[in-house]
């Protein structure tokens, strides 16, 4: 136990300093788009969004710009106006055109990423960081390395997620996904054929959006292989130390659909123990919310829902 403890603090500490330290990069940082309630108005506070695997930050539009009209007409914060960074992660979206994403492509660097573009740009760090699946753990990473004052994960288990505790559909997608030629010969084409091998009309569908065209064929937005590693990595990392002993100041929000099927109840009883218990003056504090009529597509199945639990708590840091 105590070799254990010792590698996670030397872990944590090199992640800080590393993400502290100057960028070596001298290409391109991540490519990422602004919501704003009113471009007339200099903004006050900032929220990084982060999507999921396979996904991009297209996928959180709608979302975003009803959570940035909802905190600028919130009463309990007249005069703050909120930015919505939707990020393309290393791998995926515009981000997988760029160059400079060196491996290996895990958790870490994909933390580091939002590091270097926070730097890159000269912003100050982000008030808050939202994440769904994938992009949950990536929001974790990165309040390990630089604490943040409000931290959202979405639907994504915190410790490591093994083969036996899955369903197995993301690994059958990853793999039926791997055995297809780089270039598609058109999205009803994949579309029909990901519905005959088994997957439901709606995931085939949106398989199919991460489509983009190449001239006469059709290509993925993503790097396959590369995002093939960061889920490797999301299964094989644990950030329960983190939930336990949150740095002073932070606030982690675990929002878990209620319908989703990546639960098992001990974790869940986990997440009750951890937010029961009182944070006092010297640690953060731990908050689970659960979120009704909602799969694991919590923006999409009830985003009404997760607006009402997401916006008050973000509204009351500008009070």
């Amino acid at each position: 136990m105590a070799v254990l403890k010792t590698k996670q603090t030397i872990t944590t500490l090199l992640s800080r300093r590393l993400l502290n330290s100057p960028s070596t990069r001298t290409l391109e940082t991540l490519a990422f788009e602004e919501v704003r309630s009113s471009s007339q108005k200099p903004h006050t506070s900032t929220a990084f969004i982060l999507h999921g695997l396979l996904g991009s930050g297209r996928n959180w539009r709608s979302f975003s710009r009803n959570l940035a009209s909802t905190l600028s007409s919130s009463n309990s914060a007249p005069t703050s106006e909120w930015r919505m960074v939707l990020v393309d992660l290393r791998n995926h979206g515009k981000s997988a055109e760029l160059e400079g994403f060196a491996p290996p492509h895990d958790l870490y660097n994909a933390a580091k990423d939002l590091a270097d573009l926070v730097k890159e740009k000269a912003w100050a760090w982000p008030d808050v960081v939202i994440g769904h699946s994938l992009g949950g753990k990536v929001a974790l990473q990165f309040a390990q390395s630089c604490a943040r004052e409000q931290l959202w994960v979405l639907d994504s288990v915190p410790g490591e997620v093994s083969a036996e505790n899955s369903d197995g559909e993301v690994e059958k997608v990853l793999k039926t996904l791997q055995s297809l030629p780089s270039s598609i010969p058109s999205r009803r084409w994949l579309v029909n054929h990901m519905i005959e091998l088994g997957f439901s009309k709606s995931l085939s569908e949106w398989i199919g959006s991460n489509l983009k065209k190449s001239g006469e064929q059709e290509t993925w937005a993503f790097n396959l292989e590369g995002a093939v590693q960061m889920f490797n990595s999301y299964r094989e990392t644990s950030y329960w130390s983190l939930l336990e002993h949150p740095p002073a100041g932070m606030e982690i929000n675990m929002v878990v659909a209620e319908k989703s099927d990546r639960w098992d109840p001990e974790i869940i009883q986990r997440l009750e123990s951890l937010a029961s218990r009182s944070g006092g003056d010297s640690a953060g504090n731990v908050s689970l919310h659960v979120l009704p009529n909602s799969g694991h597509w919590v923006h999409v199945d009830n985003p009404k829902g997760l607006l009402d639990i997401v916006a008050p708590k973000i509204a009351s840091l500008s009070t």
